[in-house]
């Protein structure tokens, strides 16, 4: 057999075999790339949320309407932070006030609020003073206290820390209480203190 048929056999088959080699090549590369630089093949598992404010405001004020556009509840500060990573906005010198469907209104102020972004939930802490005017049997009512949380969908105030109610001319202390706005019915907690007035017969 001579030299060039030998040498056309040699190459026939590296021909045969060479996509083989090309693939295995092409695999090595691929996995040399991918464990020489993994933060670009793989997406984070655990990505960082920003925890610094996102968003500042300054003597703001923000309103919700109903279908009627009759407005149901204004949220206003001196001064806000939004933080996305526990989606709450921090307020300085809050003042919020609500209106339910059968127009009795809510309106509160405190040192600092902790309001969720949707709105649902506003906590007030330090100097809490809530009030809401009288409205066809139901009293006057003032609440003081240092934290008080409020429930919109829910009308309910709630509060873990001790409270002064003062409702009508009955005055009551509690270390905890339970407010349903839409009744006027609140549970009171812990050391529990009430002074009633007499209610002169009508």
């Amino acid at each position: 057999m001579s030299l060039w048929l030998r040498l056309r056999r040699g190459i026939d088959r590296l021909t045969l075999y060479l996509p083989l080699l090309v693939m295995a090549v092409l695999a090595m590369g691929s996995w040399w790339l991918v464990r020489s630089m993994p933060e670009l093949w793989r997406a984070p598992l655990d990505p960082q949320v920003r925890k610094e404010p996102d968003y500042h405001l300054a003597h703001f004020a923000t309103e919700a309407f109903n279908a009627q556009g009759q407005r149901t509840r204004q949220l206003s500060g001196d001064e806000a932070r939004h933080y996305p990573d526990s989606e709450e906005l921090h307020i300085d010198r809050v003042r919020f006030a609500a209106r339910n469907e059968a127009g009795q209104e809510v309106q509160a102020q405190a040192l600092r609020g902790i309001a969720t972004d949707d709105g649902e939930r506003v906590t007030l802490l330090g100097q809490v003073h809530v009030l809401r005017p009288a409205q066809g049997t139901l009293p006057r009512l003032e609440l003081h206290g240092e934290q008080v949380v409020a429930l919109q969908k829910q009308e309910r105030l709630r509060s873990d820390q001790p409270v002064q109610i003062v409702r009508g001319a009955d005055r009551f202390s509690a270390n905890a209480m339970d407010l349903d706005l839409k009744t006027g019915q609140y549970q009171l907690s812990g050391r529990v203190r009430g002074v009633l007035q007499p209610h002169s017969a009508q």
